[in-house]
C-alpha cells in the first residue's frame, strides 16, 4: 500500500487531497479502524457508527461498507 495508515483525525482528512481509489479508501478504513481501538470503542460501536442513516450511502451501501470494517477489524492485531 502506497499510504501509510493514518494516527489521527487530521491525516485522515488529508487523504481526502488524494484522487479516491482502493488504496485511500483502504488506509482510511484502517486508520478509522485504528483511531477507534484507540478510543476504547468496540467493533460494535464502530459498526452502529456506520450503519447510521445518512445523505452520502443508501442501506445496501452502508451494510457492505460495514462489512468491510468488520474484516479490517478482524485483520489488524
Amino acid at each position: 500500500m502506497n499510504y501509510p495508515i493514518p494516527d489521527s483525525p487530521q491525516e485522515i482528512a488529508e487523504l481526502r487531497q488524494q484522487p479516491v481509489d482502493e488504496e485511500v479508501v483502504a488506509a482510511v478504513i484502517a486508520g478509522v479502524v485504528k483511531l477507534v481501538r484507540a478510543q476504547g470503542q468496540s467493533l460494535e460501536d464502530l459498526t452502529a457508527q456506520v450503519l447510521e442513516d445518512d445523505q452520502m450511502l443508501d442501506r445496501h451501501q452502508r451494510r457492505w461498507l460495514s462489512k468491510l470494517v468488520a474484516q479490517a477489524w478482524e485483520s489488524f492485531p
